[in-house]
């Protein structure tokens, strides 16, 4: 028998459950490696990358139906509960992920701050780690957190980890450093009582990577942006996100340069979206119903890169050696991209958002080219008028081929090579 979910025209289907205001005391471990129980873990991008490094999920938190679907798809016998509020206590682990909602945090979310009614829940994962002190915490969100507030925000987290004696730090990173071709800057903070979290991520630096990893024919940005940013990016898409300015789930554009005319402008398609976050393709392919496009967008854009958590975990496995300067933060001053600290003490670090450079995949390695859907004549024209608008800088060819395409739109006599 089954229980039928409704997420607007998305239809969900899965055994019914008992009620999910329970202890996670009595789980047992299934494997003899590290355990882990991820909290707020969306598709598993976290987990999975764990379990890429030996690590084993003992428990998977999620509130949203069709990311708690794939869960229960992808991690075969791990318990699933959706609302963190309803947990009592966690399971025994070594190790508590949390890629906390950021809505609140991102420029394009609402920037309400680590108050606002999504990031805010935050406050639970600190309740919970209270009663159980696990060896790791591993916390991911938008690299804009350490903006938000005048910086604030992040001292609300620190502050808290401190009051709880763990020593903590962390590092903006890259996901190109994984190897996918994803421009995608994120902050990774590890915490711990126990050991040194500097040994997790900063013993790994690989430095600015060399011009020549990225080729120049083809370039991602964002086709519903375009007056104050398009998020440009060389031989990768932007960020992928689960959302857009102008409130439509909508995938990023590539322009591939030496393209026939037609087929200069292209969208990759949602299983190449997954393969760009490290996943396996196909990885939210059970989500079925009117909507499920947009919904498998908005589940693979919200996303944490598996191959960077997949680093985190072989680090947490085999910590490293740390030894670098140590520049004391002056209250007040800006978060800078890695830092760590502990008893009310904090030290930038200067590391690159690179900790290593694995084997690069070529957006043409990712993406078919040939294949992939062309961006609407609709999206090109919208698009287009808004770079009119705009003072931003643009590669003259870009606005040429832009032109050139919507010269197809309003002139029915034009050639399209």
């Amino acid at each position: 028998m089954t229980e039928r979910l409704f997420d607007g025209n998305l239809q969900l289907e899965r055994p019914p459950r008992e009620s999910q205001a329970c202890s996670f005391d009595a789980v047992a471990a299934r494997s003899s490696g590290p355990t882990v129980a991820g909290l707020f873990a969306g598709i598993g991008g976290i987990e999975a990358g764990l379990a890429e490094s030996g690590l084993h999920s003992e428990l998977l938190c999620e509130l949203w139906d069709p990311a708690r679907l794939v869960l229960e798809q992808r991690f075969d016998g791990v318990p699933t509960v959706a609302d963190v509020r309803e947990l009592r206590s966690l399971p025994n682990v070594e190790v508590v992920t949390a890629g906390f909602p950021c809505q609140d945090l991102s420029q394009a979310g609402r920037t309400a701050g680590i108050g606002g009614t999504q990031s805010g829940l935050i406050a639970e994962v600190f309740r919970l780690i209270r009663r159980r002190h696990p060896r790791w915490l591993l916390l991911e969100n938008v690299q804009f957190m350490l903006q938000l507030e005048g910086g604030r925000a992040m001292r609300y987290l620190v502050d808290e980890l401190e009051a709880m004696k763990y020593r903590w730090a962390y590092r903006v990173v890259d996901s190109r450093f994984t190897g996918v071709p994803q421009r995608r800057r994120r902050v990774v903070l590890v915490a711990s009582r126990k050991d040194d979290p500097r040994a997790v991520l900063f013993a790994d630096d690989a430095g600015q990577p060399p011009v020549d990893r990225y080729w120049s024919d083809t370039c991602g940005f964002y086709w519903t942006e375009g007056v104050r940013g398009l998020g440009w990016a060389v031989d990768a898409v932007p960020t992928l996100k689960g959302g857009s300015t102008i409130g439509i789930p909508s995938p990023p554009a590539i322009w591939v340069k030496d393209a026939r005319r037609s087929r200069r402008l292209v969208v990759p398609g949602i299983e190449e979206a997954e393969a760009l976050q490290g996943f396996d393709r196909g990885w939210t392919s059970g989500i079925g119903g009117a909507r499920a496009l947009g919904t498998r967008w908005k589940l693979v854009g919200n996303a944490v890169t598996v191959g960077v958590s997949r680093w985190v975990g072989e680090r947490l496995a085999a910590p490293g050696s740390f030894d670098a300067d140590n520049v004391p933060l002056v209250d007040g001053s800006p978060w800078p991209s890695a830092a760590h600290g502990s008893r009310g003490r904090a030290f930038r670090v200067v590391v690159s958002e690179y900790p290593r450079l694995e084997q690069y995949q070529h957006l043409s390695d990712v993406v078919d080219l040939d294949g992939a859907s062309a961006l609407s004549q609709r999206a090109i024209e919208g698009f287009y008028r808004r770079t009119q608008r705009s003072t931003l800088r643009f590669d003259p060819a870009f606005i040429e081929d832009l032109v050139e395409q919507v010269a197809v739109g309003t002139d029915p006599l034009f050639a399209v090579a």
